[in-house]
């Protein structure tokens, strides 16, 4: 494909970035907490690990099942941590020990062999838990699934929108 043919390509994904951002600005008002900032990182992060994950809705589910228990093992690990408290500095070390040994068996279940969404997704949620004040479980796991979703619907569209361009140029 010619430069000036792929061009096209870039330029569509900057269209679609700029419209997941349209997206952001319209949507924290929506989500809680009342007075965020947007979080149109977490969809970017999504929508790269629908690449990861190999560009297709198989790949997207898998995607939002390991965001899902990575929230789930972050929640258990901050639970643990807590129940932990009196061993100080070493009760979450502890925590993240006993819930990743679990998770990294999920390698051998289908549908919860994405271990990098997992991590993702755990990241995220201890990302927004640290950093976003009146964050708490609910609050969290709700902002965080919605622009998965929307990461991951993005995720989608690049790679149809990308395939009936290229299958299109493909035939002039």
């Amino acid at each position: 494909m010619s430069i000036t043919k792929f061009a096209i390509i870039p330029l569509m994904i900057a269209l679609l970035a700029g419209t997941i951002q349209i997206v952001d600005q319209v949507l924290h008002l929506q989500v809680e907490p009342v007075g965020n900032v947007g979080f149109g990182w977490i969809a970017f992060q999504a929508w790269a690990m629908y690449f990861m994950a190999g560009c297709d809705l198989k790949g997207g589910l898998k995607t939002l099942l390991g965001y899902i228990v990575g929230i789930a093992a972050s929640i258990a690990i901050m639970v643990l941590g807590n129940y932990f408290s009196g061993m100080g500095f070493y009760a979450f070390p502890l925590a993240v020990f006993i819930v990743v040994i679990p998770v990294i068996f999920l390698e051998k279940v289908k549908w919860l062999d994405f271990i990098p969404a997992v991590f993702v997704g755990s990241g995220v949620f201890f990302a927004f838990m640290s950093y976003v004040p009146n964050a708490n479980f609910i609050i969290a796991t709700k902002t965080e699934l919605i622009y998965c979703l929307l990461g991951l619907v993005f995720g989608y569209v690049t790679v149809s929108l990308r395939g009936a361009y290229e299958s299109r140029v493909a035939k002039v």
